[in-house]
């Protein structure tokens, strides 16, 4: 599973034209679910994300999360995540788990931020041809994949 994590002061997401979600203060997550992605990764990414250290504290350190702010989660399904571009110049996205694979997957890392005490989690439409706009913060953009956290 990859994830690219947004610092944002706000961020909204559209599918197929409609609104979807928004938040204020907090970090909009790309989500990308890979073959092979299990349950195990889901969970593991979506602790990772709701205790990520990013936002500033009294002293203007680094040293608060989501969780100690009460700021808000954004995330969006995006396979493109989970491309191959090492050949040629036209990815390939076999990557990428099959949707009736990364959909639960893509469910379950929002249910595991909810469960993780994130007081507001938004997402855009699996599947959907969405648009986002974001005011990044900081600007602060961090990539996680659980090939490499699961290593340590």
């Amino acid at each position: 599973m990859k994830l690219v994590f947004n610092r944002v002061s706000r961020a909204a997401v559209t599918a197929d034209g409609a609104p979807a979600g928004a938040i204020g203060p907090g970090a909009l997550l790309l989500l990308g679910v890979c073959a092979g992605d299990t349950a195990a990764e889901a969970d593991l990414l979506a602790d990772k994300a709701a205790r990520l250290r990013v936002f500033s504290d009294a002293q203007d350190k680094l040293n608060l999360s989501v969780l100690d702010t009460g700021g808000a989660l954004l995330v969006v399904s995006n396979f493109t995540l989970c491309a191959d571009c090492s050949h040629g110049r036209r990815p390939d996205f076999f990557g990428a788990a099959r949707p009736g694979t990364a959909e639960p997957l893509y469910r379950r890392f929002v249910e595991q931020l909810r469960q993780a005490g994130v007081r507001q989690v938004e997402t855009g439409v699996f599947g959907a041809d969405m648009t986002i706009e974001m005011s990044a913060d900081g600007p602060i953009t961090l990539l996680l994949d659980t090939d490499v956290l699961m290593k340590k």
